[in-house]
């Protein structure tokens, strides 16, 4: 009778272990970035990141205008990511950038990443060259990556023409992670 009881004790435990929520603090989804959702609305950063720092852009706010972006620090300083404001008259987050390396999408694609595991997860939608960087979009998800133009080969790092996924090494590191809602 005991070792019965054990036993269905133990089925409990696993059963009730395997039903608990996930951690989702740092996971990016299609409707989520950690706490904030695609609906949050500007006004509400304060309640959803209770107990963090939020940032504004002082000079713009010094205007009266809206800040252009808004950096979210954890309790301790540590940047988690930078918002961009829509311009609506009830204001959602138009941009996330992730800054924090603890953050990865539902895929497993964080910032400690490589072009490689963006080819293995995703399908490549389209590839901006700017200045500095490379801007990787995917079909999948409006999550992009930007990748340093330091990661590519020195004759493509002061190349102004559009550069195409075969010419992107396999082990580029991810510059930034960014999700794009209401662009």
């Amino acid at each position: 009778m005991g070792k019965k009881f054990l036993g269905f004790g133990f089925l409990i435990l696993v059963a009730l272990s395997s039903c608990a929520e996930k951690d989702t603090t740092f996971l990016i989804t299609e409707e989520k970035v950690g706490k904030l959702d695609k609906i949050s609305l500007v006004r509400d950063l304060e309640l959803i990141y209770e107990g963090d720092s939020i940032v504004k852009d002082t000079f713009q706010s010094q205007f009266g205008s809206q800040a252009k972006k808004i950096m979210v620090y954890e309790k301790g300083g540590k940047h988690l990511v930078t918002l961009t404001p829509s311009d609506d008259s009830i204001p959602t987050i138009q941009n996330v950038r992730v800054i924090d390396k603890r953050f990865e999408t539902v895929q497993g694609i964080g910032l400690n990443s490589t072009f490689k595991d963006i080819l293995d997860t995703f399908t490549i939608k389209k590839i901006t060259t700017t200045l500095n960087n490379v801007v990787v979009f995917v079909k999948e998800s409006d999550v992009y990556f930007t990748i340093a133009k330091d990661e590519l080969p020195a004759n493509l790092r002061f190349s102004t023409s559009n550069i195409e996924a075969v010419q992107i090494p396999d082990d580029a590191k991810i510059k930034y992670l960014s999700m794009g809602w209401h662009l």
